[in-house]
């Protein structure tokens, strides 16, 4: 008896030194949101104020690349969403010739390091001739978030009771009908976690975007390119903003799941 208890209780203190380890990053980039520097350095603590907060966006160039950031993100996730569901379904629902094959496909999309598809993308886009802007940030991160959107909503599509979409014809339901009030409401957990995983890929991705960016500046590239004349707390306050929204979408969508259930 005492064997297990001491053995729950480092069990618990290895889980609390994870979170620890995990959160401490985030920890230090919200602090540091808060720091008083008076030189080009963020690296030290010099005191506390809301400076940064009230003047968030007076870096011109900072506040673009967020800006360019945003958009492609929303717009690839749109496009990845509408996809994914699709192919999602269909690989959930339906059998195919091509079927065997597409799902390898899905898998080794996710599968395949970023430094190999960024660079086969820059090939792709190079050999017909181009030219990189947010067009092909925006084609390179729908076709690497399009695998784990699929996957996402096909886990959903195939735990779903196939009487429910019968039944919904049978009472005369047309095909589009049966879908909306039916299949989308069913699936819908799905469609939003790949929606939000698509949208975090998006925002934060650095390998693929800087072999197609051409002159398009993205928040992460923007980062890089600040790291030898030192990265201003802007940068810390703007992750800290997207870090507390994406907690509170996750808060919202396990408060809705509650409710579902």
């Amino acid at each position: 008896m005492r064997g297990t208890r001491a053995g729950d209780r480092l069990l618990h203190l290895y889980t609390w030194l994870i979170i620890i380890w995990l959160s401490s990053p985030i920890a230090v980039m919200i602090l540091f949101g808060f720091n008083d520097k008076r030189s080009k350095s963020n690296t030290s603590w010099q005191g506390f104020t809301l400076r940064w907060y009230a003047e968030l966006f007076d870096i011109s160039d900072l506040t673009v690349a967020l800006r360019n950031s945003l958009v492609i993100a929303v717009v690839s996730t749109v496009i990845t969403v509408v996809i994914g569901t699709m192919l999602g379904l269909a690989l959930g629902r339906h059998r195919f010739r091509a079927k065997g094959v597409t799902n390898f496909l899905v898998f080794a999309a996710i599968s395949t390091p970023e430094l190999v598809m960024g660079a086969s993308l820059l090939s792709l886009f190079v050999s017909g001739n181009v030219p990189r802007d947010s067009l092909t940030i925006i084609v390179s991160h729908v076709l690497f978030s399009l695998s784990f959107v699929v996957v996402t909503v096909r886990a959903r599509v195939v735990t779903l009771d196939p009487a429910l979409e019968e039944a919904a014809r049978d009472l005369g339901a047309t095909a589009w009908g049966t879908f909306r009030q039916v299949t989308l409401p069913s699936i819908l957990p799905g469609v939003l976690a790949g929606a939000m995983l698509s949208f975090a890929l998006s925002i934060d991705d650095y390998v693929v975007t800087s072999f197609v960016n051409g002159s398009t500046v993205t928040f992460p590239l923007w980062i890089v390119g600040a790291v030898k004349t030192g990265i201003p707390p802007q940068v810390n306050v703007m992750g800290t903003l997207i870090f507390c929204i994406g907690v509170l979408i996750a808060i919202a969508n396990a408060v809705a799941a509650r409710r579902r259930t």
